[in-house]
């Protein structure tokens, strides 16, 4: 009886993870005024960036200081929130969509981990179910009286109304082997150009390629999301060497049997 729980508990999660990382779209986002001339502030969020991310750490990994963070701030990125809820972002034109979503969720997720205590070890700990870990499932959001969680704006709005794989440099988990949180915030004028320097910049982190004793290391977000990236081992080789330096372009050589490796550990200082 034990062995049949056990094994219809991983039948149970395993649909979940997979659920959880399939793209479907949701049609009521799938809107946008292209002639608006409506812009999005995100000058608190950026205040925020500027004063709690180290862009400079000598691992690479950009740190977030939550623990440093005063109340007065705090208060401010609650009410960024509470003003991006308040919008209708089918109002706006494409570039300026594509920005609002994506300072939704880091600044979301931001938030969530500062509402934790500071032994917060990985944004796992803090859990959407029993069978959940993680606050992605979680409906946190009222946006034009629709309920959203995280994986909503990720695989249901972001994902497949863009279909543009640097998405997934750009939304951030607050974890160490994901991709950085930038020290910019996102706008309709530089969300193109930030998405390509995501992009080059992960790419070329030991975190997303590395080979170590002469085995591929690969980030796992390749495998969770191997449809956005070329839907087979070509496409993913030929999107990684798109934004590949030559150094990171040998690590890829021979491009076979890489393992897949993820650090869910807080991007703490």
């Amino acid at each position: 009886m034990i062995k049949l729980i056990a094994s219809l508990l991983l039948v149970i999660f395993t649909s979940q993870v997979t659920a959880q990382f399939a793209a479907e779209l949701d049609p009521f986002w799938d809107d946008r005024e292209e002639d608006s001339k409506m812009l999005v502030d995100h000058s608190a969020w950026q205040s925020f960036l500027t004063k709690y991310v180290d862009d400079q750490h000598p691992s690479g990994i950009n740190r977030v200081d939550y623990s440093g963070v005063s109340r007065s701030d705090y208060r401010a990125i609650e009410s960024y929130l509470d003003y991006l809820q308040s919008l209708d972002p089918r109002q706006l034109n494409s570039l300026e969509q594509k920005a609002y979503w994506i300072n939704l969720y880091n600044a979301s997720t931001v938030f969530l981990v500062l509402q934790e205590d500071d032994d917060l070890r990985s944004i796992r700990q803090i859990r959407s179910g029993f069978l959940t870990p993680g606050p992605w499932e979680r409906k946190i959001f009222s946006i034009t009286l629709q309920s959203l969680s995280l994986d909503d704006i990720e695989h249901r709005i972001l994902r497949p109304i863009w279909q543009d794989s640097r998405i997934h440099y750009a939304v951030n988990c607050a974890s160490l082997s994901c991709p950085n949180l930038p020290k910019t915030a996102f706008t309709a004028a530089n969300v193109e150009a930030m998405l390509d320097s995501a992009a080059k910049e992960y790419i070329n982190h030991p975190r997303a390629v590395a080979r170590i004793n002469g085995t591929l290391k690969l980030s796992k977000i390749y495998q969770w999301y191997a449809d956005d990236f070329g839907q087979s081992t070509e496409g993913l080789y030929n999107h990684l060497r798109k934004y590949a330096s030559p150094e990171t372009q040998l690590l890829l050589e021979p491009f076979r049997r890489p393992e897949f490796e993820y650090d869910w550990a807080l991007n703490r200082p």
